[in-house]
């Protein structure tokens, strides 16, 4: 019996080995026979052992490597029932799943990741062109506006600003040289961004979406020559001002439902008889429309009359229509949440426009929803998460600061723990988003389109924005919420749910898109075998039939892994040669990818079609995905700044905060997985010696905000690229210049709080405090005027706001007029 038992774990080794490994299916099993059979000469055990444990083996090897056997009775077998279960797949999804490339995410999707080809991606940086725009037009545009002006008094950008932007070429960033633009890299258009952001909410949409989701965009990719000749020089000279109106009362998030139409007919155009489509929509939450000469439309096409074929239902459609065309309607505005942006409805009726304005032409009808796809798969991972990093890196700046400056019980807040706390997370958020911005934008200078990675981002980087600016808002407490010139947080704080839904609605981001679209598109064998169930051809069967027994080896190659990784703490994970610690976190994140994967697959094997609709569920595996990456880019940034000790704690946090996160979904996956015994069973092959991650610890926490609470080079490269200005009396320039004088101040400020104390001085008043310090020579004339320089600093900086009785009042009809009045020239 002992023989038996030890000659089945030693087959069950080879088992596993073989699976860890990833060895292809003939290497492993030809391994594994010459393994047995050199166990069988060994004599270690009785024959008897030896012939069950062949018995066990030798079968099921014959079996799965003769090709003709296993198509029989495994895979055509289950082709058909794929065929028979698969609900039949419409072209806006495939589109959507076709749309964009993998990436990193489809090595996080592996269960190895392959860290080596991470560490060789370049890291993005500026070309001399890019840096002087940056140095030059985008600092003068900063210096240029003023965000309480422009929210409070204007509600728009100043005529002179606009007049900038456009002849500074700031929508042109994504247009090549020769039509005019300035063909800037991603890398660029995002740092572009961020400063402005870091200056105005309004600047920075008014400048992000030309560059994002829009008509330059769609000419450059799909548009006819004759259409970029015409539209895109004059697009990157601002003598066009752009829109693109997607989304309606009747099509949010399921923008793909669009009840816009548009049917082909001929008509009289210029006395000439055209083919044309009649077009009927109604949109809304269009930014730009209210100021724009160009609507891009994205409308369902028909042709009841077949005058351009068969088929009478012709799909999705995207056309470039001039706003004076006879029948648009735009001009109105939105006033969503105190933003000064323009935005607004726009609608049309009957509005006939020329065939060839179809962008691309007749060769591009109805391959709308496709276009829209690829195009978001870069843009999305440009704007909101470049506006989303500025944010961060401004709550750094300026709350960092407040925190030193604003005393409470004679302490500076930011040395509360309560106050450490939230701090830690201001800081350790915006390294992860910085981090998570600057990977992607590598990976788009490169050429990829990564539509999973650019949901992620617009998710992640949006939602930290929200708790960033939460955090900075408590901390900044009664001055956070007064409205006024001073306040850098209140607008930011209005306009964060903005961010959060549009290019998305950030809950069915997560629940629908992260995973829904990742599982199938960065997943290496599930598009394969539903690609092959879709076609009926005879070579359908061999295609099934190889990527059905690879994505089988694979999944139990990722159970295996997530099972031994787990028992090892992943000592066994291949890393590159870095640092201990970057190579520590790389291998903890290639056993939360194997784990990740193997529940990924569990996950859909028994669910199957439902798991779209168990939103819950698939929100974790979401979440589980995010982590991955987000923390992948964590160690990214830290190894190539060199894994310098003083960014140590940075890279601890983030990656054990992703880490902990990823853990705690799949724990809830596990919790609330269908088949609850299967669930437990996952648990043990997931976390086989329990829970592993722990949230950060508290001496982690305090490392961070103390990074934040004075000046050093770490703080400023935490926040570099942002706006910082030099005239002192603009807000954040006086909250720099305070603390410097606060921190030089200090060690000065306790040897009086000291003699206060032992009541060698008994007045309590700050600056006669100072006084008496100087007249008992408690301190030096130098000291005193440092120390009173500080106190005045501060009483100063921490002022807020306040404004005469009847100020809102002539504020709210300003209001009225400004947002109800249509455009100059345009109906109502």
């Amino acid at each position: 019996m002992m023989d038996i038992l030890i000659s089945g774990l030693f087959l069950a080794v080879l088992v596993i080995a073989v699976f860890y490994l990833r060895l292809n299916l003939m290497t492993g099993t030809t391994g594994i026979t010459l393994a047995l059979i050199l166990w069988s000469v060994s004599g270690i055990v009785s024959a008897t052992a030896l012939v069950l444990t062949w018995l066990c083996f030798a079968p099921l090897a014959l079996f799965i490597n003769i090709k003709p056997a296993r198509k029989k009775w495994v895979s055509y077998p289950m082709l058909r029932f794929f065929r028979k279960a698969m609900p039949e797949m419409s072209q806006t999804e495939r589109d959507a799943l076709e749309a964009g490339t993998v990436w990193w995410d489809g090595e996080l999707f592996s269960g190895a990741p392959r860290w080596e080809k991470l560490m060789k991606t370049p890291v993005p940086t500026l070309n001399p062109e890019e840096l002087a725009f940056l140095n030059g037009p985008t600092e003068t545009l900063c210096q240029m506006v003023n965000d309480w002006e422009i929210t409070q008094e204007h509600l728009d950008l100043p005529p002179n600003v606009w007049q900038y932007i456009k002849d500074h070429g700031f929508f042109s960033m994504i247009i090549p040289k020769k039509y005019g633009g300035l063909e800037f890299s991603a890398y660029a258009h995002s740092q572009v961004v961020m400063k402005i952001a870091s200056r105005s909410t309004t600047a920075s949409v008014t400048v992000m979406v030309p560059n994002s989701l829009g008509p330059a965009e769609l000419l450059l990719r799909y548009g006819t020559e004759e259409q970029k000749n015409h539209y895109l020089p004059r697009l990157a000279k601002g003598q066009e001002i752009p829109c693109f109106a997607l989304t309606g009362p009747e099509a949010g998030s399921d923008a793909s439902s669009i009840p816009d139409t548009g049917i082909v007919c001929h008509q009289k155009l210029n006395g000439k008889d055209t083919l044309g489509i009649r077009l009927n929509w109604d949109k809304r939450y269009i930014t730009l429309a209210p100021v724009a000469t160009v609507l891009g439309l994205a409308f369902k096409l028909f042709d009841p009359d077949h005058l351009l074929g068969d088929t009478k239902e012709l799909g999705i459609t995207l056309a470039l229509i001039p706003t004076k065309t006879p029948g648009v309607n735009i001009g109105r505005r939105h006033f969503p949440l105190n933003m000064a942006f323009q935005n607004g409805p726009t609608w049309g009726e009957n509005v006939f426009v020329p065939i060839d304005w179809i962008i691309g032409g007749a060769p591009q009808i109805g391959k709308g929803w496709r276009m829209l796809m690829e195009c978001l798969a870069a843009g999305r991972a440009i704007s909101l998460p470049a506006l989303s990093t500025g944010a961060g890196k401004i709550a750094c700046r300026a709350t960092g600061a407040y925190a030193r400056i604003r005393k409470q019980f004679k302490l500076p807040i930011g040395r509360f723990e309560g106050v450490e706390e939230p701090l830690a997370r201001i800081a350790g958020l915006t390294y992860l988003m910085d981090s998570a911005r600057i990977m992607t934008l590598g990976a788009l200078d490169m050429g990829e389109q990564p539509s999973v990675i650019s949901a992620i981002l617009k998710y992640h980087l949006t939602e930290y924005m929200r708790q960033v600016i939460n955090d900075a808002m408590d901390i900044q407490g009664g001055s956070a919420i007064c409205m006024g010139p001073r306040n850098l947080l209140a607008r930011c704080y209005q306009g964060v749910p903005i961010s959060i839904t549009v290019e998305g609605a950030n809950i069915l981001t997560r629940t629908l898109i992260i995973f829904g679209q990742g599982a199938i598109r960065c997943h290496p064998f599930i598009l394969k075998e539903l690609q092959a169930a879709a076609d009926t051809s005879p070579q359908a069967e061999d295609v099934f039939d190889q990527a059905f027994f690879a994505h089988l080896g694979w999944a139990v190659s990722n159970a295996m892994r997530a099972w031994v990784t787990g028992l090892t703490g992943a000592l066994w994970v291949h890393t590159p040669d870095v640092d201990k610690l970057s190579r520590y976190y790389m291998r903890q994140f290639s056993r939360m990818s194997a784990a990740f994967s193997f529940l990924a697959d569990m996950s859909m094997l028994i669910l199957g079609g439902t798991l779209k609709r168990k939103e819950k569920l698939s929100g974790r595996l979401a979440d589980m995905l995010s982590g991955l990456y987000l923390g992948s880019a964590a160690i990214k940034r830290y190894v190539d700044t060199g894994c310098r000790p003083e960014d140590a704690v940075f890279l601890k946090w983030a990656c054990n905060t992703c880490l902990f996160n990823i853990q705690q979904a799949m724990l809830g996956l596990l919790s609330n997985f269908p088949i609850p015994v299967m669930g437990k069973i996952l648990r043990w092959i997931i976390f086989p010696l329990g829970q592993q991650h722990l949230p950060n610890n508290d001496q982690l926490g305090h490392q961070l905000a103390e990074i934040l609470l004075q000046p050093s080079e770490i703080r400023d490269e935490l926040t570099e690229g942002i706006y910082l200005p030099t005239k002192p009396e603009e807000p954040l320039a006086q909250l720099e210049s305070t603390l410097k004088k606060v921190v030089a101040a200090e060690s000065i400020e306790k040897k009086v709080y000291s003699a206060v104390k032992s009541g060698k001085i008994k007045v309590h008043d700050e600056m006669a405090m100072v006084e008496a310090a100087y007249t008992q020579q408690v301190i030096t004339a130098e000291e005193a005027d440092t120390l009173r320089s500080a106190i005045e600093a501060r009483k100063e900086t921490i002022q807020v706001d306040h404004f005469p009785a009847d100020f809102w009042h002539h504020r709210e009809q300003q209001i009225w007029h400004k947002t109800m009045e249509p455009k100059a020239g345009q109906s109502m």
